[in-house]
């Protein structure tokens, strides 16, 4: 009873501290969680009340929330500019190799942008939708609560080549993704705390059959992957064929954000390549996997401060961007 009344107070503070701050972002401005407190009192209950019918009807949902913000954030900052549909003048982010035929997510920012529209029309950002749809889909998977720094304007403009360039994939190398998080102002920490993501949600076969069949390109599997577990994963994801099977992320409770996602790693049964080399690559790392699999406050914590710290990246304030009707599409002047 004491150990939970700690964690409650842990989660507590860190809100408090949350809003006593204006969040410096990465590239300028600032952001702050009450800059809707006037002109859009009910927009956090709007989204909150959109996601959670969302994620009841479709447990998987919560993921997809969380990973179409972290997907945004990595190319051109918090923008929006994944959401955009192709048009005349967009080449739209969803057809890059990271998304296509695997984001999901945009009726439900639709859903809440419709309800935003008819309580405050041309107030709340699709930026700011999509980072507030990814805290309550945290919380309502069991996750830390936090508060979320606000203020972010829409991009007009997409980027397919940011992409498919700056979005980790999961069979890039340790140091690879390393260095992509470091080129967004995130750090080793913030690496390893928002990989924990991973305790929810799907991937496809085709994400990790390399580890089965091919690891290093001599048609050899990765034998740093629990062999049992292994075989479990053949049944489903065949050396060709059922590209498109999904399997859990985190095969203990794949629809409960909690570090189990950082036990299976310790087991040598992340399902990724890029969830294992967290362990395996590099002495840092390591170090942490395993201080948030013994821990589990001190990983709600980290995650949600490395949270704010992504939705800080590059977004459009003041006068920049614009605050689109549809989210889908840039605003006509």
């Amino acid at each position: 009873m004491a150990h939970y009344k700690g964690f409650i107070i842990v989660l507590s503070l860190l809100s408090l501290a949350s809003l006593c701050f204006f969040a410096k972002t990465f590239g300028g401005g600032y952001l702050y969680p009450q800059f809707y407190d006037h002109s859009c009192p009910k927009a956090q209950e709007i989204v909150k009340c959109v996601v959670a019918k969302a994620v009841a009807k479709d447990p998987r949902m919560a993921a997809s929330l969380l990973r179409l913000h972290f997907h945004d954030c990595f190319v051109k900052g918090c923008d929006a500019s994944i959401l955009l549909d192709n048009s005349e003048t967009i080449i739209s982010e969803k057809m890059s190799n990271p998304n296509r035929n695997s984001v999901r997510g945009f009726e439900v920012i639709d859903k809440i942008k419709a309800a935003l529209e008819k309580e405050c029309p041309h107030t709340l950002s699709c930026a700011d939708i999509m980072a507030l749809a990814a805290r309550d889909s945290t919380i309502l998977t069991g996750g830390p609560r936090w508060e979320v720094p606000l203020g972010r304007r829409d991009s007009r403009g997409a980027s397919l080549g940011g992409s498919n360039n700056n979005i980790p994939a999961p069979n890039n190398t340790f140091q690879t993704i390393l260095t992509k998080f470091k080129l967004q102002g995130l750090n080793i920490v913030d690496l390893v705390a928002l990989s924990g993501s991973h305790t929810i949600g799907n991937a496809r076969c085709t994400s990790f059959r390399q580890r089965l069949y091919n690891q290093s390109g001599n048609g050899k599997p990765d034998y740093k992957l629990d062999q049992s577990y292994a075989a479990q994963l053949h049944t489903n994801c065949p050396r060709s064929g059922g590209d498109q099977n999904l399997f859990f992320l985190d095969f203990v409770s794949p629809i409960k954000f909690d570090n189990s996602y950082f036990k299976n790693i310790l087991a040598y049964k992340g399902l990724l390549n890029s969830d294992q080399v967290l362990f395996t690559k590099n002495a840092v790392s390591r170090e942490l996997v395993k201080k948030y699999a013994y821990n589990q406050e001190l990983f709600f914590q980290k995650f949600a401060q490395s949270m704010i710290k992504m939705g800080n990246v590059s977004p459009l304030t003041g006068y920049r961007g614009e605050i689109r009707g549809n989210c889908r599409k840039v605003n006509a002047y």
